[in-house]
């Protein structure tokens, strides 16, 4: 059903929307009912160390600087070994081999005796040091892990599910940690210093990697990794994991088939990227899309696609390609459609005048609370690029470009969801008009933190109704009824 959704047939029953979480068990409440959010439990106080427990924290915390101390000098040691010219011939196996090989010699001639434990996860972090990104390598192949944030050499951050949490693992010091920079960057034919003390890359997975370098970063190197996904999120899997609901998905499908321009709002982290990815998959094979990125993260299901991604200047301030300069290069290209991966700056222009003159269907995301803001914030990006139009005339350019803003949220519990769905009908004299179809209710909070909540409609009709059915979407008028 999910694939390509089932377009219904009107009926007279009308589908539940299933509330989020918690609320799925509570009964529906009146216009009356004023529902009651339970008492948040209190936080827990950490309970005190036993003696026994402290004295196995700090034999573990003194084991671990040993194994520090080793590794700093058995990686000076590999490289004074290894033929890093054949490295890139060996297999990893290979030079794992080569690794324990030279490693054991060292420590014989240190005399220092290790577990086997221990020795394999010194190997296992000098390969890291050799051919990876040394601390960073295991985050990186934690699938659960989303976000590493490196707050100088010895506070690394990572968000699973939504949650920030420090981790365990760090830096030997500032010099490590700007060597496993560098050696980022370098691969991207940048670099980072005193002079130049900022950049975006792109790792060899995909992922998207920035760093600010001292003096601008004060208590060290600033560093942070968002991690590529390798699975494509369907839109089923957005289903199932409570971003938004079967009914919500039925009306997103009739808007991408009929080629609504669409824009996905949010803030940083809220499920901007992952929610145009799932757009996208309602887009049909047979036609053109040209993607945009400045750090290429989509990854559209389509066979006819064509990717582009911008370049910044190179050390002498020469050869960026802006987004601008590929939106423009993309109009001559005879796209069917084109998505923006974020609009920031002056090429708002051009998404705008392509929504505007054949391209319908485009999608782009913006950085925005609300739609509501969203639509200041295009308004503010056409002013920052300079172009000088009465505030009427850019609102009606806004109003006849877009049709639809979809709202991504990242609430306080670490859940993401879809919190509103609102189409932009017209202009009413200078203000642009809006209708909100769907959105997220919030009803209370959990004892566990976790936030009670359902999805709603409106009770408006869609603007584009006509257009749907003249499409063959003949969604029922009952996914329109608010729950009450």
């Amino acid at each position: 059903m999910f694939s390509r959704f089932k377009k219904p047939e009107a009926g007279p029953a009308k589908p539940s929307l299933v509330p989020v979480g918690a609320a799925q068990a509570a009964p529906k409440a009146s216009a009356q009912t004023v529902v009651k959010a339970p008492s948040p439990a209190a936080p827990k106080t950490p309970q005190p160390k036993t003696p026994a427990e402290a004295a196995a924290a700090d034999k573990d915390r003194k084991r671990k600087e040993r194994l520090q101390e080793l590794k700093v000098e058995l990686h000076k040691r590999l490289l004074e070994n290894l033929n890093l010219a054949a490295l890139e011939k060996a297999s990893e196996t290979q030079l794992k081999s080569e690794i324990a090989a030279i490693s054991a010699e060292a420590l014989d001639e240190m005399s220092v005796a290790l577990s086997a434990v221990d020795r394999a996860t010194l190997h296992q972090e000098l390969y890291d040091e050799v051919m990876g990104l040394g601390p960073l390598e295991p985050l990186l192949k934690d699938e659960t892990i989303s976000d590493i944030l490196v707050n100088g050499p010895h506070r690394i951050f990572v968000e699973r599910g939504g949650k920030l949490t420090l981790s365990d693992v760090t830096f030997k010091d500032e010099r490590h940690l700007l060597r496993i920079i560098d050696k980022i960057v370098s691969a991207v034919g940048r670099r980072v210093d005193e002079s130049n003390p900022y950049c975006d890359a792109r790792l060899a997975d995909g992922s998207r990697f920035n760093c600010m370098v001292p003096p601008v970063a004060v208590d060290g190197s600033l560093v942070s990794i968002r991690k590529f996904k390798k699975d494509k999120l369907a839109i089923r899997d957005l289903v199932n994991f409570g971003a938004f609901t079967e009914e919500m998905a039925l009306y997103l499908e009739a808007a991408v088939s009929t080629r609504l321009n669409i824009i996905v709002s949010g803030g940083t982290g809220s499920g901007k990227t992952t929610t145009l990815n799932a757009l996208s998959s309602f887009i049909d094979n047979t036609e053109r899309v040209l993607t945009i990125e400045d750090t290429a993260e989509l990854q559209l299901q389509q066979i006819h696609v064509g990717r582009m991604e911008s370049r910044p200047p190179n050390v002498e301030g020469k050869g960026a390609v802006t987004q601008r300069d590929c939106l423009r290069n993309a109009l001559r290209m005879r796209p069917d459609r084109i998505i923006v991966g974020e609009t920031r700056g002056e090429e708002v222009i051009d998404m705008l005048q392509a929504m505007n003159t054949g391209h319908d269907g485009s999608m782009t995301t913006i950085h925005a609370n609300n739609p509501r803001d969203g639509v200041s914030r295009l308004e503010n990006m056409v002013a920052m690029a300079g172009i000088e139009m009465p505030l009427k005339a850019v609102r009606s350019q806004i109003a006849s470009a877009v049709n639809l803003i979809v709202q991504a949220s990242r609430l306080q519990d670490g859940s993401r969801r879809m919190t509103s769905i609102t189409e932009i009908t017209g202009m009413e004299g200078e203000v642009i008009s809006m209708q909100e179809v769907f959105r997220y209710e919030r009803l209370g909070l959990a004892p566990d933190g976790k936030i009670i909540g359902r999805f709603n409609a409106t009770g408006v009709r869609s603007h584009y109704s006509e257009r749907f059915k003249q499409w063959g979407f003949n969604l029922p008028p009952s996914i329109y009824e608010p729950i009450h």
